[in-house]
């Protein structure tokens, strides 16, 4: 079986894990890739878990012409275990889900942040959630570069 898996992950998993996946997800569709990958988003925490995302992140989105039906989820145990790639925003979510692979058998994921494949050198996609459309409209863009840069390497 040739399907890779991935999954982005973010603190609450209605911001930035889930903007990061659609774009994931529209770029392997453009891509005619889309029978290839399995992409996924969650959250390290519980707090949000069934909640759509943020109405800007929303928002955003539509802007960009991509819709998304996610509902926040919080990371498994399983993940560790089926997905090849944890891409994840920021040192605390690095931090958190280093520690919780730890506590898995068979840990396959390879866990990274996804501002590692960054042609611009951004490591870290800010939390926008206490700012405006525009701190959205920058996570879009650099989940756009990143996410364009990890499919080429890995497609």
């Amino acid at each position: 079986n040739n399907l890779k898996m991935e999954s982005l992950v973010s603190i609450g998993n209605i911001c930035r894990s889930p903007i990061a996946e659609a774009v994931f997800r529209k770029l392997v569709t453009d891509e005619k890739l889309e029978n290839k990958w399995r992409t996924d988003s969650a959250a390290v925490s519980d707090w949000n878990v069934g909640r759509f995302p943020d109405s800007r992140a929303l928002s955003c989105l539509r802007t960009h012409g991509i819709e998304t039906a996610h509902k926040a989820r919080q990371i498994t145990k399983e993940d560790f275990q089926t997905f090849d790639h944890i891409l994840c925003m920021d040192e605390s979510n690095l931090r958190d889900l280093n520690r919780k692979s730890k506590e898995v058998k068979d840990c396959k994921a390879k866990i990274e942040l996804l501002g590692t494949y960054d042609p611009q050198k951004q490591l870290i996609i800010e939390d926008p959630y206490y700012g405006n459309e525009k701190d959205f409209e920058t996570v879009y863009e650099q989940c756009v570069r990143c996410c364009k840069a990890f499919l080429e390497k890995y497609h």
